[in-house]
């Protein structure tokens, strides 16, 4: 039976699940004390190894055991090595059982395939970074690229998996040293038959979650029927929304913004790219003196497209600066910083917002409940972009929910709308476009506005900043 579901599985791949069963009650039956293949303890590198047996010694049992030839019986030990049932001890990378006194170990049962531990891209960067840290650097090519691209990737959260393979190393050391090699021969041959290297055979390679046959049908059980009930019942109780609802809010989405579109309306006074004329450029540049009234406009649609214009971010700390509660902003403005800045800045940036806006006496302390507090403070002896993610949320709800509203109602903003322009619109003749294509103008390059606004927020940070009030109270006497 064993040897006709291997077939099937070469051929057809169909029967996965059901051969891995067999394979596990054959390892089972291998490994009795009585009637197993018999093991015993070898020397590798100096180091005793218990429990070690020889592929030849595995040949002879499946042939034996099974009855069925020497060539049937390899090609069941090499699904067994390929599996992760049996692993070797010298030759690692070759995934197949040798007919001679090579030397191989059962696998735990924990990293059994029949388990069906998901071996995601974490734990593999985990045990590279710990395999990085015994091997000082030097990994295989193969590994090295994997490391590389596991640590882009997974950019984010990299100081917590450093953490995980430093606490996982140490733990290791205080093992003895035969249990400390061969858990790492375990280790290292279950991730060899889940990532294996370049240009070798992987028996896990297929189907979306590996070990599971997408052709076959799962069997009905009472979990499965279970599941689907407590689905049933979670989409019942979900609330719906009427169509004419969420049709309503498209239309209103549409009215509110028709006027901004610029497939559905003129660009004021002109379209530079049809005109030539770079007025329209001018008047919305990001840090204009006096904006348009459709941009003022805007900023009221909703809190984001307040604090997408930079324009009107400014305005905004204006009312802030008025209201004394400019830290709220500048907290997330931090955030922001810390989120899409370099990945070398970040652990001095949350040290800098920690020592700002977070610990106790911060010159701009920020106030935000106790438990989103001790959440952040507590990711921040391990920080990554996502870490002031909780805070930021709370503070850009706090603003949106009550500043943003007084805004809208204050002064600040009223004051905003009648300066604000209305450019008329350009009426330009042909001669007078060909005129405007003939005389064109470079515009100003991103990097003078890039060095304009880094001026700025440097001007801003410093007028933030604390103030000294004996030098303050030193300048006024010196001025009476």
């Amino acid at each position: 039976m064993t040897i006709k579901l291997i077939r099937d599985h070469g051929q057809h791949y169909r029967p996965r699940m059901a051969c891995l069963n067999k394979l596990e009650l054959m390892v089972l039956e291998m490994q009795n004390p009585k009637s197993g293949v018999k093991s015993s303890e070898q020397k590798l590198n100096v180091t005793s190894i218990p429990h070690v047996i020889a592929g030849q010694d595995i040949l002879a049992w499946i042939a034996d055991h099974i009855k069925v030839d020497t060539q049937e019986a390899r090609a069941v030990g090499t699904m067994l090595v390929a599996y992760g049932f049996i692993y070797p001890l010298q030759d690692h990378k070759k995934l197949i059982l040798k007919p001679d006194a090579s030397l191989y170990r059962f696998q735990t049962p924990y990293f059994w395939p029949v388990q069906k531990r998901k071996a995601d891209d974490t734990g593999y960067a985990i045990y590279l970074a710990k395999r990085n840290i015994r091997k000082k650097g030097t990994l295989d090519g193969y590994e090295q690229e994997y490391y590389d691209k596991l640590h882009k990737w997974l950019n984010h959260k990299w100081d917590f998996i450093v953490m995980q393979a430093k606490e996982q190393y140490r733990v290791g050391k205080e093992r003895s040293k035969s249990d400390r090699v061969v858990f790492d021969c375990q280790e290292r041959a279950y991730w060899i038959v889940h990532r294996p290297p370049p240009q070798t055979h992987s028996a896990m390679d297929y189907g979306v979650d590996r070990l599971i046959d997408p052709n076959a049908e799962e069997e009905k059980t009472f979990d499965y029927y279970r599941r689907i009930v407590i689905f049933t019942q979670q989409a019942i109780m979900r609330p719906k929304v009427k169509s004419t609802v969420s049709l309503g809010a498209i239309v209103k989405y549409m009215t509110t913004y028709k006027d901004h579109d610029p497939f559905l309306a003129p660009c004021l006074p002109s379209n530079p790219w049809q005109t030539d004329d770079d007025t329209f450029w001018e008047l919305n540049m990001r840090n204009v003196e006096t904006p348009t009234k459709m941009r003022v406009e805007r900023w009221s649609f909703s809190f984001f497209e307040l604090l997408s214009d930079p324009r009107g971010r400014t305005d905004f700390k204006v009312f802030l600066k008025k209201e004394f509660s400019g830290e709220n902003l500048a907290f997330w403005e931090a955030a922001e910083e810390m989120k899409w800045g370099a990945a070398s800045s970040i652990s001095e940036k949350s040290q800098t917002i920690f020592k700002t806006f977070l610990a106790p006496g911060a010159p701009r302390w920020i106030n935000i409940d106790g438990r989103t507090m001790g959440l952040t403070v507590k990711g921040l002896d391990h920080p990554h972009r996502y870490v002031l993610d909780a805070a930021q949320t709370h503070i850009f709800m706090l603003m949106k929910k009550d500043t943003f509203y007084r805004y809208l109602k204050s002064p600040v903003y009223k004051d905003i709308q009648k300066k604000a322009i209305s450019p008329a619109p350009h009426k330009f003749t042909d001669s007078q476009l060909e005129q405007n294509a003939r005389n064109r103008k470079p515009g100003i390059h991103p990097i003078v506005i890039w060095n304009q606004e880094e001026e700025e927020r440097a001007k801003a940070a410093a007028a933030a900043g604390p103030i000294d009030i004996k030098k303050l109270m030193a300048s006024k006497l010196d001025r009476k």
